[in-house]
């Protein structure tokens, strides 16, 4: 591929131009996304550069799509409204990903708090993320590969947590990582029953909101090559 046809790329044609991409942020506001900040992310962060180019085409619709290793990349939609949870009490210095994936959801939090540590069991997924990330010059992620359920506990506190994939209960690692006042979202639940949850470290034990049902891969055990 030559620089123009990267530069095209990057910019987006056809199903992935600029038309495209302010058609999917004009839904989000109308299906509730306030947040300014993250409406303006999402506009300008290329989704079409974190799926294969078979679906390019498709990477601006508000639904979920496949990424391989039966993962999918986040709906536009879920990725705008747990990140508009994620700060609804402010800006975050320090936030925990857990799931990777194609690293959209990595790279939407970037741009909006300093600092971001993303974790991932599927090696192949997030190698692809880290590339993915340079190239667009995010460079405030770090990376590890391991079990999400265990979190990342070199690294804690964290301010914010966020959670990609659905726990059949909130894993207590994530819990015993928030900071004081720290937010975590996270799916709970498992098949076709799953509710997401805002869960909120205060002076004594957690606040928990159950915000509605959402659909999600399963957040499973072990880091996986």
């Amino acid at each position: 591929m030559t620089r123009e046809q990267d530069d095209l790329m990057r910019r987006g044609i056809g199903m992935t131009s600029q038309r495209t991409r302010e058609r999917l942020i004009q839904r989000l506001y109308e299906e509730g996304i306030s947040n300014a900040q993250v409406l303006e992310v999402i506009r300008r962060t290329p989704r079409h550069l974190f799926v294969d180019e078979a679906l390019a085409h498709r990477a601006y619709e508000d639904t979920a799509l496949p990424i391989g290793n039966n993962q999918t990349i986040s709906q536009p939609y879920m990725v705008a409204r747990m990140s508009e949870l994620l700060l609804e009490a402010g800006p975050l210095d320090k936030v925990l990903e857990i799931g990777t994936g194609s690293g959209y959801q990595t790279a939407v939090l970037s741009q909006l708090v300093e600092r971001v540590f993303s974790v991932e069991r599927i090696k192949v997924l997030q190698d692809r993320a880290k590339e993915r990330l340079v190239e667009l010059n995010l460079r405030n992620v770090v990376f590890r590969w391991g079990d999400g359920w265990e979190g990342w506990q070199a690294l804690a506190p964290y301010n914010g947590i966020i959670v990609t994939a659905v726990a059949t209960d909130v894993p207590q690692a994530l819990l015993d990582q928030l900071a004081p006042g720290g937010r975590l979202v996270i799916p709970v639940g498992s098949g076709e029953v799953q509710q997401l949850m805002l869960i909120v470290r205060e002076e004594q034990g957690f606040s928990r909101r159950v915000l509605g049902a959402v659909r999600f891969v399963p957040l499973l055990n072990g880091p996986l090559a």
